[in-house]
């Protein structure tokens, strides 16, 4: 490790870090006490960011394996976090063992060198790699993808924007960066991607995730988003959602009955959708 990125690592130690957060709501080890305190502030407000996180991260794995299963080899998952379990290598080896080949990407020092650490350690690094790059960069990202020889654009992508999309306020042009991303995907792709949400006519919890936001925003390197469902629907373009379309996450081809009771409580939609 150069002295640049130990430096990087050091000042991210210090700082609130939405990766971290994360994988503290899910039970992770990952994490430290500032970034402790930051969620258990957030969770006082809202308890139900807990209730996204879980969902969302079982949304994910049954993504993947919904993709798997219509013959997806290759994934690229963009703001990937930090290694947790339920990883995206994990599941889809699960459901074919051997085959498939998964790029993290993660724009925090930290969560790349945690998630290398990771791969080297328990997954096989001939079909796996973490990079760190940001959802931004549009074309030195897939240049950089493409350059670890695991993603072969010929063949389908199943591409992954899980829990990333609220972190991009509107003035920064995520559809524009989105926009890139989808074209990249060869036909017989997927996309699937989830993004916090709360029903309009729950006032108090609206304000209640307001509050959450400019917390988010004031303490760590990004600032969240509120979006309507319209506005969601809006970043799969014009690809084909497969059924049942922009659900709430424990809606989205649940895997036990009565998995959807109190869905809209996991505060979050989610969609996936093929390439023509």
């Amino acid at each position: 490790m150069s002295m640049d990125e130990a430096a990087r690592l050091s000042a991210a130690v210090d700082k609130v870090s939405v990766g971290r957060v994360y994988d503290y709501l899910l039970g992770g080890t990952h994490n430290y006490a500032v970034d402790q305190a930051f969620a258990e502030k957030q969770l006082a407000v809202l308890p139900e960011i807990r209730d996204f996180a879980r969902a969302n991260r079982a949304f994910l794995g049954r993504a993947v394996r919904f993709m798997v299963g219509q013959g997806i080899r290759q994934f690229v998952d963009i703001g990937s976090g930090l290694p947790t379990q339920g990883n995206v290598h994990e599941v889809a080896d699960e459901v074919a063992p051997g085959e498939c080949r998964v790029v993290y990407i993660d724009n925090e020092p930290i969560a790349r060198a945690h998630a290398q650490i990771l791969l080297e350690e328990t997954a096989d690094p001939a079909r796996h790699a973490a990079l760190d790059a940001d959802f931004f960069d549009r074309r030195p990202l897939w240049d950089r993808v493409l350059d670890t020889g695991l993603i072969d654009r010929t063949q389908p992508i199943g591409l992954l924007l899980v829990a990333l999309l609220h972190f991009m306020p509107d003035e920064q042009n995520p559809h524009a960066a989105l926009d890139f991303h989808r074209a990249m995907l060869p036909p017989g792709s997927f996309l699937a991607l989830s993004h916090i949400h709360v029903a309009p006519e729950d006032v108090e919890t609206q304000n209640a995730g307001k509050r959450v936001a400019q917390e988010y925003g004031r303490r760590t390197n990004h600032t969240a988003i509120m979006r309507t469902r319209e506005q969601i629907a809006e970043f799969f373009g014009d690809l084909e959602l497969v059924e049942p379309g922009l659900v709430w996450l424990p809606q989205w081809h649940p895997d036990f009955a009565g998995a959807d009771k109190d869905a809209a409580r996991s505060r979050g939609l989610a969609g996936v959708a093929r390439t023509h």
